[in-house]
C-alpha cells in the first residue's frame, strides 16, 4: 500500500472526492486564520490555551491539529498522503512545535519560506536530471503530454522560489495580523490566478486518458 503519491494517474477516490481533497487542502489554512484572529476570545473560553502563549501561538497550535487531521482524513480516504500537503504538514508541525516550544513566532512565519524553497528547489532540481516532478503534485487535476509538464514544472518552480520571497518580504516588514492575512487571504489569490494563467498551457498539452482514447 502506498503512503505518498507516486502515480501521475489520478485514483478513483480522488475523481469521486475533488472537492474534498481541496477542502482538506484549505481546511487548515482558514483554522489557522480564524485562530490568530480569535485567538483572545479562545484564551478566555479555554484557558488552558494561555499555556501556549499569544494569538499567533495558539494559531499555530490549532494549525498543527488541524494539519494532522486533514492528513488521517487523507490517508483514510485517499488511502495515501498527498505530496505538497504531506511536506507541508512535516514543516508545520516540526516549526510549529519550535515557536511554542522556545515562545518564538519567527519559525512558524518562516515555514512558507522553507516549505515554497523546497518545493522550488525540487521542481527546478528535479528537471536538471530530465523529471518533471509536478506530475506527482497535479496528478488529480491534469493528464498532459510530457512537454507540458517540462514547461509547467519549470513556471511552478519559480513561482515557489517567488512566493518564498514574497513571504520573507511580508512577516519581515509587516505585523503579525497583516501575515496572517496575507498568508490566507494573499497567497491564495495569488497561486488561483497564478493557476489560471497556465491553462491556456495546460490546454495546449492535455492527453486524453488511454481508456477515453480508446473509445
Amino acid at each position: 500500500m502506498q503512503t505518498i503519491e507516486s502515480d501521475v494517474s489520478p485514483s478513483k477516490e480522488e475523481k469521486q472526492h475533488p472537492g474534498l481533497k481541496m477542502a482538506l487542502e484549505i481546511g487548515p489554512l482558514l483554522v489557522f486564520f480564524f485562530g490568530n484572529l480569535r485567538g483572545e476570545w479562545l484564551v478566555e473560553k479555554f484557558p488552558a490555551l494561555s499555556a501556549i502563549g499569544g494569538p499567533l501561538l495558539v494559531a499555530t497550535a490549532l494549525f498543527m491539529v488541524a494539519t494532522v487531521i486533514s492528513l488521517v482524513i487523507s490517508k483514510i480516504v485517499f488511502k495515501h498522503l498527498p505530496v505538497m500537503p504531506f511536506v507541508s504538514g512535516v514543516v508545520v508541525l516540526i516549526f510549529g512545535s519550535l515557536s511554542i516550544w522556545l515562545q518564538d513566532e519567527t519559525f512558524i512565519k518562516m515555514k512558507p519560506t522553507i516549505v515554497n524553497t523546497l518545493f522550488g528547489v525540487v521542481l527546478l532540481g528535479g528537471m536538471l536530471f530530465g523529471k518533471s516532478l509536478l506530475g506527482y503534485v497535479f496528478n488529480a487535476a491534469f493528464q498532459l503530454d510530457s512537454e507540458g509538464w517540462k514547461k509547467l514544472t519549470l513556471r511552478w518552480g519559480v513561482f515557489f522560489l517567488f512566493l518564498a520571497l514574497l513571504n520573507e518580504v511580508v512577516w519581515r516588514n509587516f505585523s503579525d495580523a497583516f501575515w496572517v492575512n496575507f498568508k490566507v487571504w494573499g497567497t491564495m489569490p495569488i497561486t488561483i490566478a497564478f493557476t489560471l494563467a497556465q491553462m491556456p498551457l495546460i490546454m495546449r498539452h492535455t492527453v486524453q486518458p488511454q481508456g477515453e482514447a480508446e473509445k
